[in-house]
């Protein structure tokens, strides 16, 4: 199973991502995968990006400064394959459910989360995640038919992760 939300605003996602985490912990669950933090510097310049593994207490940040004047993609590979990794250990131990922070560009092309997502499912682990709207259609075109979209609400995503995930004993 494969849920995801589709959440239009900047970082909105993400912060309604983090919440579940906090609300799925409190409810007893095992969860694995990442949230995103994003760190606001100021109006001119675009914010940092931290992504925290859940479970850790560290955050890798995942964005680099170009500069200034600069227009290409401020993502730091190393930074979000290092989280990668990390996440891919932790469906070594029994987990109710995986959170990738969000379905983006690395994964529409084979990178990044990706061949975790593909674990966890094949695992059975069901798996939840963020995918903007420049980014569904390569989302849906991995998902094939295992993916269902969820209202973009803390609610929704809690009230559909009560339905497939079994509260463990």
């Amino acid at each position: 199973m494969l849920g995801y939300i589709v959440a239009d605003e900047r970082g909105g996602g993400d912060r309604r991502l983090a919440a579940l985490v906090d609300r799925l912990l409190f409810d007893g669950l095992r969860l694995a995968g990442a949230v995103q933090t994003n760190v606001e510097v100021d109006e001119d310049r675009p914010c940092h990006m931290d992504l925290c593994v859940i479970g850790q207490d560290t955050a890798v940040r995942i964005s680099q400064s170009l500069g200034a004047h600069s227009s290409g993609c401020r993502l730091d590979p190393a930074g979000l394959e290092t989280v990668v990794g990390a996440v891919a250990a932790q469906l070594d131990a029994p987990v109710d459910l995986l959170i990738v922070n969000k379905f983006g560009k690395q994964e529409v092309e084979g990178r990044g989360f990706r061949t975790v997502i593909g674990a966890a499912i094949a695992q059975g682990i069901p798996v939840l995640t963020s995918v903007n709207a420049k980014n569904l259609e390569g989302f849906r075109a991995f998902a094939d038919e295992l993916a269902v979209q969820i209202d973009a609400d803390v609610d929704s995503m809690h009230a559909w992760v009560a339905e497939i995930v079994q509260t463990p004993a």
